[in-house]
């Protein structure tokens, strides 16, 4: 099979039931994903993988940790077997290592899963962050004040989202750059 249909029958049976709007947000990350394909050449599945499946660690049948990207990312590796630069991707999405000092995990997550190619990272955080939780498209502007909004600015992900605010900007600037590059006409 497949690996993006595969990824996407993986994250609908995760998420789909117990958390529809997580649900829509993964399948809105990995639609922006799927716009990324001229920029991403060969890694343009890998991305779209690892974009619907980002947030699977947020099901109530796999949580261990309580944050998310290590949760997702070990049960990938350990019960799904997936591959190992998804699972990086997954496990380090959208600046999840600030969140991770936030809660006394970063050194478990930087031991256990090294961070993915650059440009890949730069990918899944733009696609991530320019997706609302109903899976639309969005400004990374909004969706961080969104985000402190749904969370409290003094909560673990008020205070981490707004560290890695300037990291957000940063990627997803470096993906419509290349976006533009790859089509002078937009």
């Amino acid at each position: 099979m497949d690996a993006t249909v595969w990824a996407y029958d993986l994250a609908e049976e995760l998420l789909s039931d117990d958390l529809p709007r997580r649900w829509a947000h993964s399948q809105g990350v990995a639609g922006r994903a799927r716009a990324l394909a001229p920029i991403l050449g060969p890694d343009a599945e890998l991305l779209e993988a690892a974009a619907v499946l980002h947030d699977v660690g947020y099901s109530p049948r796999i949580t261990d940790t309580g944050f998310h990207p290590l949760d997702g990312a070990r049960f990938l590796r350990n019960v799904e077997r997936v591959d190992e630069r998804i699972v990086r991707l997954v496990a380090h999405h959208s600046c999840a290592l600030l969140e991770a000092e936030e809660r006394g995990l970063r050194e478990q997550l930087e031991a256990e899963f090294p961070i993915e190619e650059p440009g890949l990272v730069d990918a899944l955080i733009y696609c991530d962050m320019t997706t609302t939780p109903d899976g639309t498209s969005t400004t990374t502007p909004a969706r961080i004040a969104e985000i402190v909004g749904r969370y409290g600015p003094d909560s673990i992900v008020g205070r981490f989202i707004r560290r890695a605010e300037p990291e957000i900007h940063a990627a997803a600037q470096r993906v419509e750059h290349r976006l533009t590059l790859a089509d002078p006409a937009a």
